[in-house]
């Protein structure tokens, strides 16, 4: 049934912003290569009227020039682009699904996710041109993101009926560990999102969010960018993270919101201007993805700047646990309290719940959870629910539960070190390890040994200064006696040049335990 009002409900809501709202700024993007001044300058801002014409323009192009239908896949294949955003509303509009692939994959590791998603169109920036082309498959039809805006909208425009449960999101998985997974997210479950991100950040008239983080991944999409600009706050959006460009925006556009995770905070701690560029326009920095070491929470906190904590994975939207910014400073290191339309249990190997201040798997039932895993045009329908038990998702990290409900994340269950019958987290070693002078990133896994089961192995990298390069294993482990359990001492403690990472920063464990196999002390 074709009609030619908006039913979807998240395009309706940047109908309703362009009407209503129309002359507030929605969108200053730091990398149009359109518009490139003499001074280098190369900024594109708009208003929530004029994002609303770049949908309309954007999803004409794609259900008249490209054929897009309802179910239809629309991959993107790029740095962060402002109309990597309007595409996903038309989408919205069309009833297709919009898929961001991760662009710091290999040519087959991206034709792995291109046979699985099947897309009609792969949209692509200058910079991923040849990969684009190099991504084979029937019926793959491939376009510069311009060619959506670069012409007049063409004519005779129908949408189609959209209900709210229809996929509107597939986003992979890093695939760590085997072969990447599509979490597929309905149109409601965005909007769930958007809530949840709205009570975590209580976003305010005049607030800017700053986005840096890969918008291919839901971290960087979900946590702040979308959810901004669904509740009419502007966004500055940058092509990729660079903390030179970071701490320029504090100074030109003072944003007050922003995302960082661990891998970016260092970068910005390490940089020559970081001491004297003023924060004083943030009011506060939110952050996710893994666990954060203390001693960087504590370093934007001696600068006034309170760090929020998101918790939650690809499949959970990602809103679902949240430490929000008038809770930071007094409970550091905490990951927060559920979302109001989130479910959390803790449960132990048997799925029993576990009792306050005990450990057990993080559970989460919730609105904003995934419809179930991709498998396909073909089996997509059956695969609904899939990876859920009975609505839950069952997260594979470990937590703990205090008295009043706020719940601290203590590593992956698959992380977990048992050593002598002993349970050791090696978030609390790495919480330590990132305090010793000297060291610029840190991780310890556990390692087979024959006498007690597993033992736990740091791995570090040297800081460049003159402390970095003095390091030695017995000074680490002379630093770790003074602060941890005898039992938790890394048996082990290796350097190396850097620590194999995701796209989002976080140490890909199992295959530093690969390398640690073959490496000496």
């Amino acid at each position: 049934m074709m009609s030619d009002s908006e039913t979807s409900l998240l395009a309706a809501r940047f109908a309703q912003l362009a009407q209503r709202c129309g002359t507030l700024p929605a969108m200053t993007f730091r990398g149009d290569e359109r518009k490139v001044t003499q001074t280098g300058d190369s900024t594109f801002a708009y208003d929530f009227a004029k994002l609303w014409r770049r949908v309309e323009r954007v999803t004409a192009h794609l259900q008249s020039t490209w054929a897009v239908q309802p179910g239809d896949r629309v991959a993107w294949l790029g740095f962060n682009h402002e109309l990597q955003l309007i595409t996903l509303v038309a989408c919205a509009r069309l009833g297709a699904v919009f898929s961001p692939l991760n662009f710091r994959l290999a040519v087959p590791e991206l034709q792995q996710v291109i046979q699985d998603a099947q897309p009609r169109l792969l949209v692509h920036d200058r910079h991923h041109a040849d990969t684009a082309q190099a991504l084979q498959s029937q019926g793959l039809q491939h376009t510069h993101h311009d060619s959506l805006i670069a012409t007049a909208s063409p004519r005779g425009l129908h949408l189609p009926s959209v209900h709210s449960e229809l996929p509107l999101l597939l986003v992979y998985t890093s695939g760590t560990t085997g072969v990447p997974k599509g979490a597929v997210h309905t149109q409601a479950a965005l909007l769930a999102n958007a809530r949840a991100s709205a009570w975590a950040h209580d976003f305010l008239r005049g607030d800017k969010v700053l986005s840096t983080l890969p918008l291919f991944h839901v971290g960087g999409l979900c946590i702040q960018t979308l959810p901004a600009l669904l509740a009419g706050v502007e966004v500055v959006l940058h092509p990729r993270f660079d903390p030179s460009a970071w701490l320029d925006e504090m100074t030109t556009s003072r944003p007050t919101l922003s995302l960082l995770v661990p891998a970016t905070m260092r970068a910005l701690f390490d940089h020559p201007r970081w001491a004297h560029t003023p924060l004083t326009g943030l009011r506060g920095i939110m952050t996710g993805s893994s666990t954060v070491p203390v001693a960087y929470l504590d370093t934007l906190h001696a600068r006034h700047v309170p760090v929020g904590q998101v918790y939650g994975t690809t499949e959970t939207g990602p809103v679902s646990i949240v430490l929000r910014l008038p809770d930071a400073m007094a409970r550091v290191g905490a990951s927060g309290w559920p979302q109001p339309e989130a479910e959390v249990k803790l449960v132990d190997t048997q799925g029993h719940e576990v009792g306050p201040g005990e450990t057990g798997e993080v559970c989460i039932r919730a609105a904003n959870l995934m419809q179930g895993y991709w498998s396909g045009p073909e089996q997509a329908a059956q695969n609904q629910g899939q990876g859920l038990q009975d609505g839950w998702f069952h997260s594979g990290d470990l937590g703990q539960r205090a008295e009043d409900g706020c719940i601290t994340i203590v590593g992956r269950s698959k992380d977990m070190i048992i050593s002598g019958g002993e349970n050791i987290y090696p978030a609390e070693i790495e919480n330590q390890l990132v305090t010793l002078p000297g060291v610029a990133e840190c991780a310890v896994v556990g390692m087979a040994d024959e006498r007690w089961g597993e033992v736990p192995v740091a791995v570090l990298v040297r800081a460049a200064d003159c402390a970095g390069q003095a390091l030695t294993a017995d000074a680490v482990l002379q630093h770790l006696q003074s602060c941890i359990a005898r039992f938790k001492l890394p048996r082990r403690v290796v350097f190396m040049d850097n620590l194999p990472k995701s796209a989002l920063g976080k140490v890909q464990k199992p295959v530093l335990q690969t390398l640690l196999t073959g490496t000496n002390p």
